[in-house]
This record gives C-alpha cells, structure tokens and sequence, in this order.
C-alpha cells in the first residue's frame, strides 16, 4: 500500500514538473525575442535592410506601402468571405459542384487581382532604387522565396522527405 502511495506522489510531482516546464526552448525564445525587438520600427529589419535608403526613398517606400495596403484590404476581406463561403458550400449535406466550382474561380481571381496589386508595388519600389540598391532588394527577395528569410520560413519543409510531394 505504501508503495502504490509513493509511486502515486512520484507520478504526479513528475507531471506537474513537466507541465510547469515552458514549451518554448532557449534558442527559439532568443530568436522570437529578437525578433520582437528589430520589428518595433527597426528600418535594418525587412526589404530596406543593407539598401542604404535615402531619407526621400524611405518615405516613398513607405507611402507606397501604406496605397498598397489600403488596396488590398478590401480585396483579403472579400478573399475571406469567399473562403467562409467555400466552407460552407463544402459542408452542405448535398455539395452543389457547379456553385464549389464557381467559388474556387472567385478566390482565384481574388488572389490573382492581390499578386498584380503586390508586384506593380514591387516593380515601383525598385524602379526608385539605384543599381546597387537594386541588386541588393532582388537577392533579397529572391532569399525570402528560398526560404531565408522571414516568410520564406513558412514554405521551408527543412527535410526533403518531410515534404509530401518530394
């Protein structure tokens, strides 16, 4: 009896120090902590950093962002009902094809009307650049889709055999 007691006291000492451990790891807290910092209006973070901006092209690029974000706004809004709206269609106890169909041509419009909006942006933000600068923000841009960089990071699967198509 008094075994079973003290194996019960062990077990849950053992648990309730595994739950009290945080789920994050050293190097990840550093990394998110980091990260925290540079984002709170550090120009060296994002596509400026290493350009060497002018004052006047900070601005621009600013600004650029700002049109930029207020013309894709209603367009995600609209993205993300056309989602919820798929879902639902999705869900139907009789799924109508024809209208599923015609939703998934709705989102991609959608999305393909956000990319031309992104990559005009783009083409003008680079178009302000000197050579240099310019040749900086493409390897920039091209680290990011490799997987470098902070949203590249999302689509980087690390092991090949992780990945379900490779």
């Amino acid at each position: 009896m008094k075994a079973k007691i003290l194996s019960l006291v062990l077990l849950m000492s053992l648990s309730a120090a595994l739950m009290a451990q945080s789920t994050e790891v050293g190097p990840k807290k550093e990394f998110r902590g980091h990260q925290r910092e540079n984002f709170q209006g550090d120009e060296s973070v994002g596509f400026g950093h290493g350009l060497n901006l002018t004052d006047a092209q900070k601005e621009a690029f600013k600004q650029s962002i700002m049109a930029m974000h207020k013309q894709i706004k209603p367009i995600r809004n609209e993205l993300g009902e056309a989602m919820a709206h798929q879902k639902t269609l999705m869900g139907a106890e009789n799924p109508d094809l024809a209208a599923i169909n015609s939703n998934i041509d709705k989102i991609g419009v959608l999305r393909i009307e956000i990319a031309k909006i992104q990559i005009k942006n783009r083409l003008d933000m680079r178009a302000q650049l000197t050579d240099e600068q310019r040749q900086k923000f493409d390897l920039f841009k091209d680290r990011m889709n490799q997987g470098k960089g902070p949203r590249g990071m999302q689509h980087n699967w690390g092991n090949k055999s992780e990945h379900p198509d490779m």
